[in-house]
């Protein structure tokens, strides 16, 4: 199966990933049936591309005609941590449906600051701007962690809206969803301060890999927050001398998500009461 300029996988640029991992993206790897972190999955019973499971819970839950109608499009596909599927202002040409792992939305400053404003994992897709009919988008597109889903070609995806209605409303919803999420983070932003912030951030982190144990450097998470590392050495002290986390090089363990939660913000209740909202309408 060919590969489209979209399906091109790029490393970051050399400024650009020391901000993101001390380690490099390499290859796409096509094999549908690796599992790297050793977890059980849940199937839904569809399969895809290459015989790959279908967990994306968008395409496993429209009616097997609408399903029948964009499976024969669908490419399976498999990314490296830190790899960049989209650059800012870059046409998009490609939707994509995560099966395992995320897809970080992150916005670039033009002095070179970034800041994540919003992440797609199994519940969603990537590629909000076709609704809109646009085909360009504004933002950078990282996997972290790596990606096993699906990607479609946005043009072919734009046709086959016209004969999958349940398929474009579980879209609409989505998006809808996803602006929900921004607002919110974006009024995080603003008033919140940083260990709060941080304290959000590692919970959302935790859901999103199912796990305690979080491989995320200072300048990596200062990447995300939008802000310095200093600022995000100082907030993760106060959460660790709270018993909350325990840091060492690279690595953020989360000791007591109960009182984490409790130390965070109220948005990350918020956007976890989007999410949940989100999945039942889907």
């Amino acid at each position: 199966m060919g590969l489209g300029r979209g399906a091109q996988f790029r490393k970051l640029s050399h400024q650009t990933l020391s901000m993101f991992t001390e380690g490099g993206a390499r290859g796409l790897n096509r094999n549908p049936n690796s599992n790297a972190g050793g977890s059980p999955r849940r199937t839904t019973g569809r399969t895809a591309a290459l015989g790959a499971r279908m967990e994306n819970l968008i395409l496993a839950q429209i009616p097997d005609t609408e399903y029948n109608l964009i499976l024969p499009h669908l490419e399976f596909i498999e990314t490296e941590s830190y790899q960049s599927l989209h650059e800012p202002g870059e046409g998009l040409d490609y939707a994509y449906f995560p099966n395992q792992g995320m897809i970080s939305i992150v916005m670039e400053t033009s002095d070179g600051r970034t800041l994540e404003v919003g992440v797609i994992k199994k519940r969603g897709f990537a590629g909000q701007w076709l609704i809109s009919g646009r085909g360009i988008s504004p933002y950078r597109m990282i996997c972290q962690p790596a990606v096993e889903g699906f990607q479609i070609k946005m043009e072919t995806l734009q046709r086959l809206l016209s004969s999958a209605p349940d398929l474009r409303r579980r879209l609409n919803r989505y998006v809808h969803f996803q602006f929900l999420r921004l607002a919110q983070i974006a009024a995080c932003n603003r008033f919140h301060e940083i260990h709060q912030r941080l304290a959000r951030w590692l919970l959302m982190s935790q859901d999103r890999v199912d796990s305690g144990i979080l491989p995320f450097t200072h300048d990596f998470l200062a990447s995300m927050l939008g802000t310095g590392r200093a600022s995000v050495s100082i907030a993760a002290g106060i959460l660790q001398k709270a018993g909350l986390i325990q840091y060492r090089r690279g690595t953020v363990k989360v000791m007591n998500r109960i009182s984490l939660e409790k130390y965070a913000c109220e948005c990350y209740g918020t956007i976890m009461q989007f999410e949940i909202a989100s999945e039942r309408e889907l």
